[in-house]
């Protein structure tokens, strides 16, 4: 493999997350393709030196960074490490592409916007996040934009994973077979994206050697609160006549939450089934 000129080889940081897991479990299906898994512990993208040492070593054609803080409670009561990780930690990678000539695939959220709007954010909207969390990854969306020009910023929203990761998916399952009452918020409205579906969009961005390099939007492109996500979980694992579920106004939240944070997708066939 080392001596294909067709070899593409891609560093995947954060690869221990249901994001990271999703590209592991699809890795087998393209052979075209060499990846380096790191998960936090292997590489600590906060690390220049850490950072430097690996791109120098393997030749990377592109660099995909699922690394990220994404507990967006704890962001409010940990600003500097929200920031330290998804803003700095981002300028070092987008630095260290530009000096490699490596293409960077970043992965952003739908939190960068304010959720007032009362339409699908498009990518040329004017982020205005409203918490910690947000307003991290809104900055290091702008160091990439400022040091790189070989770059995918993929904005996604309500990322969950059937089997991998601690989400919303799984903890609904998890309560309804114990027989629990749900009590769910209709208050936001997103688009709930399964991992798996994204980690195929961003492979299909590598596999075609897209050069529209920018700012993208990936979802299931299905709106829905999280009541609606919740009774579509039930339903589809066969619960939704044996779990009560009830319908919440308010949303228990330290932090400030977008309540329609809708993203509007292009090329909306990238990744699907």
């Amino acid at each position: 493999m080392e001596g294909s000129q067709n070899l593409k080889r891609i560093l995947v940081t954060g690869a221990s997350g249901q994001l990271g897991l999703s590209l592991q479990d699809l890795a087998s299906k393209y052979s075209e393709v060499e990846f380096v898994f790191r998960n936090s512990k292997d590489l600590n993208i906060t690390d220049k030196e850490e950072v430097n040492k690996i791109f120098e070593t393997r030749g990377f054609h592109y660099c995909i960074n699922c690394a990220a803080y994404t507990n967006v409670e704890q962001a409010e009561k940990s600003p500097e490490i929200a920031h330290k990780i998804n803003a700095e930690a981002v300028k070092n990678l987008a630095l260290t592409c530009k000096h490699y000539d490596v293409t960077l695939i970043h992965i952003s959220t739908d939190y960068v916007f304010d959720g007032e709007k009362g339409l699908p954010y498009t990518v040329d909207d004017q982020p205005n996040p409203i918490n910690v969390y947000g307003k991290s990854k809104w900055e290091g969306e702008k160091y990439i934009q400022e040091i790189l020009d070989k770059y995918y910023v993929v904005r996604t929203s309500w990322l969950y994973h059937k089997i991998h990761g601690n989400n919303f998916y799984k903890t609904i399952l998890k309560k309804a077979n114990k027989g629990e009452e749900l009590h769910i918020t209709d208050a936001q409205l997103g688009c709930p994206t399964n991992a798996v579906n994204l980690a195929k969009y961003l492979l299909t961005l590598v596999a075609k050697s897209n050069q529209q390099y920018g700012t993208y939007h990936f979802t299931d492109g299905k709106a829905m609160s999280w009541y609606g996500f919740a009774l579509n979980i039930l339903e589809e694992n066969g619960l939704k006549n044996t779990t009560t579920i009830a319908k919440e106004n308010n949303y228990r939240s330290f932090a400030k939450r977008p309540k329609f944070s809708v993203l509007l997708t292009k090329n909306d066939s990238f990744g699907k089934k």
